[in-house]
């Protein structure tokens, strides 16, 4: 299977940005600038904002809702966290599971990453992992061997059907919130890398068919050279993609 019969995915992680009447007055520009079909397109709000960006994608639309984060028990007492249950009443399709910001401000290891993972597909939400290497490991060559262990450990022991709900995010740390960002070149290695690791987990028909985004200061003037390489389905826009202009752009590459 080639990059071309893999529906590209489009997701805009707005972090820890934007309260309710920015995001519906984001939603009000955005979506009638929204012109290409044939790919996903994936809002992923603060918690706060979840109901009213549900409100404002249309029934059937190519725009999907997603949250950032998810705790991986059903409920309990567990002051501050939310469940995949919550965020399936809320309407969304989609979450994000170990971003590097978890893993590096709230020491998020690959143990609590891969039972959030599973909360995910239990509640029918599909996760996009986030893998990726910072500064150092990078200089030092040891980028391969850190994202083959988050995907191994994220991943571990998931079914063959389970694996192919699954979407991968490449983040390279060094280029989140930097203005860098991986070559192409560099980025589609990485996603080739990714793909051969999946395929000696779970098989090639599981690897060819997974969706893989790049993260990691993507913006209107890179994202058509990075969608160019063939491993590459998508992006995960941050900084970007809370501006409707610019997400827009992204969006119609």
């Amino acid at each position: 299977m080639d990059q071309k019969k893999r529906r590209p995915l489009i997701a805009g992680n707005w972090k820890m940005h934007e309260v309710n009447a920015e995001a519906i007055a984001f939603m009000k520009a955005f979506t009638p600038m929204l012109k290409k079909k044939g790919r996903d397109v994936v809002i992923i709000p603060p918690f706060t904002c979840l109901e009213d960006v549900g409100k404002s994608i249309r029934p059937g639309s190519a725009v999907h809702l997603g949250a950032q984060d998810l705790f991986y028990e059903k409920q309990g007492a567990f002051t501050g966290e939310i469940s995949g249950d919550m965020l399936r009443a809320l309407g969304c399709e989609y979450v994000i599971v170990g971003h590097s910001e978890r893993r590096h401000y709230f020491k998020e290891g690959d143990g609590i990453i891969n039972k959030k993972l599973r909360a995910a597909l239990y509640h029918s939400l599909i996760p996009i992992l986030c893998v990726g290497e910072d500064l150092r490991q990078r200089e030092e060559g040891l980028q391969k061997d850190v994202v083959e262990r988050q995907i191994r450990h994220g991943l571990a022991g998931l079914s063959v059907a389970e694996a192919k709900e699954i979407s991968i995010a490449y983040e390279p740390v060094w280029a989140i919130g930097t203005g860098k960002n991986a070559t192409p070149k560099q980025a589609g290695e990485m996603h080739a890398f990714i793909r051969k690791t999946v395929a000696a987990i779970f098989g090639k028909t599981v690897s060819e068919g997974m969706r893989m985004l790049y993260g990691g200061s993507v913006k209107p003037d890179n994202v058509k050279e990075l969608m160019s390489q063939k491993d590459i389905d998508g992006v995960l826009v941050g900084g970007a993609s809370l501006d409707p202009k610019s997400f827009a752009k992204i969006a119609n590459f």
